[in-house]
Parts: structure tokens; C-alpha cells; sequence
């Protein structure tokens, strides 16, 4: 593993180390308080057994529930674990340390948070000292005896930090790389990076007027030729003074730094640009905050749309720092980096036009990767040499590649390209060298399930974990004997963890859960720490020791909480009839369910959100208030199901990729060949069958009722997307393309463009400032609607709630009229 913090991951770190120190140990316990009491205005007296459930109870504060631990991570010396603790609205964290034979967390005060082992520190070759950023600035731990060093103390926050090979400590601010010498304690600048244009300097006389000017008056000519032996003098200077500082690099001012990251040993700097005028930010668009703090509106920048968003791809360059040369890296050695991977997608949104299209071979806008999943630098130095591989991928989502770099020729040599005809995965992405070795190992999905490979230098890759099954967080132990990583081999929604030997091949389980989890592996390579759930039993932390038992470290799920007997979902498979592979759902059943009764139930279908996202597994669902909710209505006689329709995770490849130009098509499908389940096997009136769902599960909600009217009696979408064309780039541009090369994906997949259909009652529920999916998305289809001339559907607006509403008030308000609908038109 290289000892190296990502540029970009850092400030995450320290904002939110910095969001925990913002008040003395005394505060927090008041702001906790504070939080507390005012909950109580919206907190009913938490459920007894066999009550009944009541809706201002599940859309309480959560914290009623628990005050669970979070972003769990290991000391460094194995013998105890940090995590964090955060009352629900309160912007102060709280930060606790155990031990492993502990049974009670102790709450850090202020003065203590430095002492804190840092989740993103780096260790040096020896394994001796970890270095960290803390605050911004830099602090270095020595292992063996916990003794901590503060090496600077500045107001301008360092952004990445790394041991070189000989003990030095190398840390970035901003574009400015520096050295503190290990032995004799001095800062050294090694590089300043400017994204300027180079001064010009002294300059001879170009006009008439100018060469008249020095030809005539002998003062200005003399002050001129002053001026450039001053020039020359500094220059001559800079290059043979070894006091002064290293020369600067300027770039250009046309691109910005996007990442950078330093070899070893200190001499090369690899860099990522991108055009200085890209931006996240829409061109053309704010958000409007209609409850400003002043009374007025506030104009609130707002991200730029898919269908406006030209992403200009990224320029990798090379700086030699020993001889002060730049050299831009070249793309061809990339396999396939000109092909016309869209040619088919064109051509047939030409031939809708009645145009033709030709193919042609044109180099591909290519960026370093962009994974949603994992913490890790996608430049990977190997650990004690100027050898570095990178992953790549290309803007228009169908290729990923790992290659290494040819640091004389400024050329990349292709080890693994990853080829998708509809979209790479913005998951699966690890990589990484295998210590002292030309070895790389990686993630990926090119048998349809994401998998673990092995490519020895000048060899084919090799499998190591094969089978239909999703491998995931990948982890490196700390000899390099094993690689360790979580899949759901026995079930796919049952997570476990497993190791494998890297030079047998031989593959181990280590735990045996029956839920979700999520792990750490200590530094030492004894223990794994679990943050593990079941389907009633939210997450806590526990420890399993490799070959030993299962020890809980946490209880704090409330009380009130787990003496609810909360209904377990059955998790059920329901079979296709549109040629996909079985459809994973989980089903709730009224309570005294009778199958024989002569009155069939009704039945709710919720959508989950995200697209990608699994829901029908074991653990305890991230919808923790619709799991509430689902046993509610189970107490008012519904069936309740939750379906990971196609599209979503945790089933492969092919499962994924389903929706691939068709949003909303094979998803409704599978919502079909839900109800027929219902109808069969949990006595469901299919003529009573309602759904719901906010986000991606709006979006499915509108596609369908407006494209399958007869299926559902009533629907509810929350936050939902109405027009693909208006959501964000990243996401959109993998599964749809982008609306000017594929017009036919957006119009096929977009509800505001089959709003005709409905014929069902329709509540749209959306909140004011959310960032994510725009409240003018609902804006669009309610006037669509009504041009229409539709009059079933109904709205409510939150004015103060983002994507993810925060305020129990909003979730109390939206989940009364989505229970009051359900129970008018199905009931």
C-alpha cells in the first residue's frame, strides 16, 4: 500500500474533525440537551409492546431509536477502536475511544481530540511512524511509544501529506509541495506550482514609438538594459544557489489542478488538470431559498444539469522536480482511446432524425476515476519506487483502465482496460501494487459480478474469487500474504467477510453473519471490526477476532427500541415473466395474516431510492422510517413489499445495466411481476395495490402509474426526478448517456413525457431546497399535469427540507397524506 493521502480526501477529514471541536466537552453535553428537549415537541412516548404504531412516533427525532456509532476505525495499536456519535440536527460530533477489553466507550474531550488516531494517516516504509493531519495542520506519531509531534502550525491548511523513501515528510498546500528533512528538521519548497502564464519579463522595444524612445533618450535605454542584467543575475542565481528555493512551475492559466500526488522519493509530481472553466455550478440557474434568514430570497448556487454539463475531461502532466522539465502524458497507449464507442447509440438517434451517421476514430475525453465507494487515490505509487499506476476513465462512462506510467516518455502502457457497452460502475474500482513487486491487484466486473484479480508483471490477469457473487472493500492485510474483502456468496443480500491467500489462491470465510456489515481490519492483522445489522436490529460495532468469537462492542439501539417486536420482513424471490432472473423483494404481512380469509388485503409496493441501491437483504434497512412505516400498516391489514427492481445493487453486472437506456421500463416490469406474486401467495386483491417512493422511487412511482395505469389504484412520489435532462451529470450521463447524443434514451425514460398516461389518483411531495433533484422538477410536471387537464393528482411543497428532509415536522406531514391516500383509494 503507498503511503499516501489522496489531495482531494483530506478536507473531508478535517472538516469533520473540525465540526467536532467547535465547543468544550461541557458544551456538547448541553447542545445534546438542548437537541433533546426540543425534540420533544415532535417525540411521542416511544411504542410499548403490542401497542399500536402511530405515525408522529415513527417520524420522530430518531434519536429515540438510538444514538448509534458511526465511520468506526482502528487505533494503531489494534488495542481500541474511535468512532463518532452525532444527536440527530446537532452540528457538533462526539468522538469516543474503546478499548478491546473495555466494556465502555470514553468520550474524548478537545484536548484530547489531536491524540486520536487518524482513519486517513500514512505510515512510513518502516512501519514505525504515522503521519496525519489534524486541524490542517501536520502531526507525526511514533507507534511504539505514542509519542505525537506538531510540525507545523499554520493557518492555511495543509491538503495531503507522505513519507518519502529516506524517513522525510513531504506535505501539499494548495498547489505549493514542501519538505521537512528528517534529520535536520528544515522546510524545504519543492515545488510552487502556478496555473499562470509565465511573466514575460524585460522586454525589448517593439513599437516605432517605444524603439524611438530608446534610441533617443539615453536614460531609458540605460534603465532597460539595467533591468535585464537584474534579470539575468536573479536567474543565474536560481539555478546555481543550492540556499534558495526551488524554481517555479508555471502552467498556463488555463486549467486549474484537479489532483496531484508526489513519488517516494520526493522527485516527480504527477498531476491532473482540468479546463479552468468547468464548474460544478449550473451556467444559467440558482436555487431559490424563499425563507432566507433576512426575510428575503436568497439566490443559492445550484449544480449544473446533464443536459448542460460538458465535462472537459482531465490532462495528466509530469513534473520532474531533479531536472525541472514538464512532460504532458500522451493517452494513446490506452486500448481503444479513439474508438467511437457510441457509434451504434448515434446512428440510431440519427435515423430517428432521417439522417445517417459515419463512424470515425477520434480520442476520447479520458479523467482519473471517479468512485462513489471508496477513500483511495486513483494514482498508485509503488511503495519504494518511481513506478506508478493510475485509473482512468473515460467521460463518456464505457471504459475504465489501470495503467502505468512510463515516467521518461510520458507515456501510459495499458495493464487492464475494463470495457462496458452500457456503463462502467462508479463502484469496484480498488486498486493497488502488491509491496516490493511489479504486481497489481484490482476489482472487476468483467465476468458480470465484481471480482478479484491478480496481474504479475508481463503476465495475464488471474482470478482470484470467482463465482455469481459481488466482491467488494477490498483490503490489503498487513504482510501482503492476504488480501481481505466482503461478499454475499451464500445469499445476495447476507454480507460476510473472507480473506484469500495471494500465492495459493486458497479462499477463507472469517465471519459468519446473517445480515449486513461492513468491516475494518487491524493494523496488526488479528481482528476485524464489524458494523453489522439484522433486518430488526440496527447497526452496532463488534469484534471478531480471526479464528475466534464474536464480541459486541456497542448496544446503543434504545431500549424502547428493541422490546418493540418489530414485524422481520421476509426476504422472498419472485419469479419473471419478462425473461429477467428472479426479482428479490422483502414482504411484510398483516398481522393475524390468514390466507384463507375470504376478504383479500390491500398491498403497498415502496420504491426504494438511489437506482442503485439494494433494500431486499437481511440487514437493517437505511429506510428506517418506511421499515417503521411497512409495520404500521401491516397493523392496518396491508402486505407490504419492497423490491430491488432491476437496476439495482448487489446482483451483478447484467442486473445493473438492465435499465441502460431505458429508465422506468424493465423497473415497472418487475413492480408487475410483484403485484402478481401478491396476488398469489399473500392473498393480495390486485385491484388494491398502491405505491410509493421518493428520489429514484419518485421517479418509478410516476413511470408507473403514467405508463401502466391499470397496476397501481394510487401512488406517492417523494422528491422525485420528473425530467432526466434536468439531473446531474455523473449520475445520469452512465445509464442515459447525455440528452445531445442520445435524445431517444432521455424521452424514453423521462416521466414528464408520458405524464398522459395517468389516470390514477398521484400525490408529488417536494421539498424547496433540494439540491439534488430540483423542487422545479415537480414545478414542470404539475404544469404539464395541468395543461393535461389531469385532475387527480395533488401536491405538497416543504419549504425549508433538502433532498434528505431534516425536520420531523416535514416527515410527519408527508407520511400523514401518503397514509391518508393509501387508505381512501385502497381501502
Amino acid at each position: 500500500m503507498t503511503s499516501l493521502i489522496r489531495h482531494s480526501g483530506l478536507s473531508v477529514l478535517a472538516i469533520a474533525i473540525l465540526s467536532g471541536c467547535t465547543a468544550t466537552s461541557s458544551e456538547q453535553t448541553i447542545n445534546e440537551q438542548v437537541t433533546q428537549q426540543q425534540s420533544q415537541v415532535l417525540l411521542a412516548s416511544p411504542p410499548k409492546v403490542n401497542e399500536a404504531l402511530s405515525l408522529k412516533q415513527i417520524m420522530a427525532n430518531p434519536d429515540w431509536m438510538g444514538i448509534l456509532a458511526k465511520g468506526a476505525y482502528w487505533g494503531d495499536d489494534s488495542q481500541s477502536i474511535f468512532f463518532v456519535r452525532q444527536a440527530h440536527g446537532n452540528p457538533v460530533k462526539n468522538y469516543y475511544e474503546q478499548a478491546l477489553n473495555g466494556d465502555k466507550a470514553t468520550q474524548l474531550t478537545l484536548n484530547e481530540l489531536h491524540k486520536a488516531s487518524q482513519k486517513y494517516g500514512v505510515l512510513d516504509n518502516k512501519k514505525t511512524k504515522k503521519a496525519y493531519i489534524y486541524q490542517g495542520n501536520v502531526f507525526v506519531k511514533q507507534l511504539s511509544s505514542g509519542l505525537i509531534s506538531q510540525l507545523t502550525r499554520q493557518n492555511s491548511p495543509v491538503n495531503g501529506v507522505r513519507f518519502l523513501n529516506n524517513g522525510d515528510i513531504a506535505y501539499w498546500q494548495g498547489d505549493d509541495i514542501y519538505r521537512i528533512h528528517n534529520y535536520t528538521g528544515m522546510h524545504e519548497q519543492i515545488a510552487s506550482i502556478k496555473m499562470s502564464a509565465k511573466p514575460k519579463g524585460v522586454e525589448d522595444p517593439s513599437s516605432y514609438i517605444a524603439k524611438q524612445q530608446h534610441r533617443l533618450i539615453k536614460y531609458v535605454s540605460q534603465q532597460h538594459d539595467n533591468d535585464k542584467k537584474r534579470e539575468q543575475y536573479k536567474a543565474e542565481l536560481a539555478e546555481q544557489d543550492p540556499t534558495l528555493a526551488s524554481k517555479v512551475w508555471y502552467l498556463g492559466d488555463s486549467e486549474t489542478v484537479s489532483d496531484l500526488s508526489l513519488s517516494p522519493d520526493g522527485r516527480y509530481v504527477l498531476l491532473s488538470l482540468i479546463d479552468k472553466g468547468y464548474s460544478w455550478r449550473g451556467e444559467h440557474d440558482i436555487m431559490p431559498n424563499y425563507l432566507g434568514k433576512d426575510g428575503y430570497v436568497d439566490a443559492v448556487p445550484a449544480r449544473a444539469r446533464v443536459a448542460e454539463d460538458k465535462n472537459p475531461g482531465e490532462r495528466l502532466v509530469l513534473l520532474d522536480l531533479d531536472t525541472h522539465t514538464e512532460r504532458a502524458i500522451t493517452i494513446e497507449g490506452l486500448e481503444g482511446f479513439d474508438e467511437d464507442v457510441l457509434a451504434k447509440v448515434k446512428a440510431e438517434n440519427a435515423k430517428a432524425k432521417g439522417e445517417s451517421y459515419k463512424s470515425e476514430r477520434a480520442p476520447r475525453k479520458i479523467q482519473l476515476i471517479q468512485d462513489w465507494g471508496w477513500e483511495q487515490s486513483a494514482i498508485q505509487w509503488q511503495e519504494a519506487d518511481n513506478k506508478v499506476a493510475v485509473m482512468l476513465e473515460a467521460v463518456d462512462n464505457k471504459d475504465r483502465w489501470i495503467a502505468t506510467l512510463d515516467l521518461d516518455k510520458g507515456s501510459l502502457n495499458t495493464e487492464h482496460r475494463l470495457h462496458d457497452d452500457a456503463w462502467i460502475n462508479y463502484n469496484f474500482n480498488q486498486f493497488g501494487w502488491l509491496p516490493a513487486t511489479d504486481d497489481l491487484y484490482y476489482l472487476s466486473e468483467e465476468t458480470g459480478y465484481s471480482h478479484l484479480y491478480l496481474k504479475r508483471e508481463g503476465k495475464e490477469a488471474e482470478p482470484l474469487t470467482q463465482g455469481q457473487y459481488v466482491v467488494s472493500d477490498i483490503t490489503l492485510g498487513p504482510k501482503a500474504q492476504f488480501i481481505y474483502y466482503k461478499a454475499n456468496k451464500s445469499h445476495p443480500g447476507i454480507d460476510n467477510v473472507y480473506r484469500v491467500e495471494i500465492n495459493t489462491g486458497k479462499d477463507e470465510q472469517l465471519t459468519q453473519w446473517d445480515g449486513q456489515l461492513d468491516y475494518s481490519l487491524s493494523p496488526d492483522g488479528n481482528n476485524l471490526l464489524l458494523n453489522a445489522s439484522r433486518r430488526t436490529e440496527p447497526s452496532e460495532l463488534y469484534l471478531q477476532p480471526i479464528g475466534g468469537d464474536l464480541k459486541k462492542m456497542t448496544s446503543y439501539t434504545s431500549d424502547a427500541f428493541k422490546r418493540y417486536p418489530w414485524q422481520a420482513p421476509e426476504v422472498v424471490t419472485v419469479p419473471s415473466s419478462h425473461g429477467a432472473d428472479d426479482v428479490y423483494a422483502r414482504v411484510y404481512l398483516p398481522q393475524g395474516y390468514d390466507k384463507s380469509q375470504a376478504d383479500k388485503y390491500p398491498a403497498v409496493i415502496f420504491n426504494h431510492g438511489a437506482g442503485y441501491l439494494q433494500n431486499a437483504h437481511y440487514g437493517f434497512s437505511g429506510y428506517f422510517r418506511e421499515f417503521m412505516f411497512h409495520n404500521l400498516l401491516t397493523q392496518q391489514g396491508y402486505v407490504v413489499m419492497d423490491m430491488d427492481y432491476r437496476g439495482s445493487k448487489g446482483y451483478g453486472r447484467d442486473w445493473r445495466t438492465a435499465v441502460y437506456r431505458q429508465m422506468g421500463t424493465p423497473e415497472v416490469e418487475d413492480l408487475k411481476d410483484g403485484v402478481s406474486w401478491m396476488a398469489a401467495n399473500a392473498n393480495v386483491d390486485a385491484n388494491k395495490v398502491g405505491t410509493y417512493g421518493g428520489s429514484y422511487g419518485g421517479f418509478l412511482t410516476f413511470m408507473a402509474l403514467f405508463n401502466e395505469p391499470e397496476l397501481f389504484q394510487a401512488g406517492a412520489a417523494l422528491r422525485p426526478v420528473t425530467d432526466w435532462a434536468h439531473y446531474n451529470a455523473p449520475y445520469t450521463s452512465n445509464i442515459l448517456n447525455t440528452p445531445d447524443v442520445d435524445p431517444i434514451a432521455y424521452e424514453r425514460s423521462s416521466p414528464i413525457e408520458h405524464a398522459q398516461g395517468l389516470q390514477k389518483r398521484l400525490l408529488i411531495m417536494s421539498g424547496v431546497l433540494d439540491d439534488n433533484v430540483f423542487f422545479q422538477d415537480s414545478v414542470r410536471l404539475v404544469q404539464r399535469l395541468i395543461e393535461l387537464e389531469k385532475p387527480m393528482f395533488e401536491t405538497a411543497i416543504y419549504p425549508v427540507e433538502p433532498h434528505g428532509f431534516k425536520e420531523p415536522s416535514s416527515w410527519l406531514d408527508e407520511y400523514r397524506r401518503i397514509y391518508k391516500l393509501f387508505n381512501e383509494e385502497l381501502k
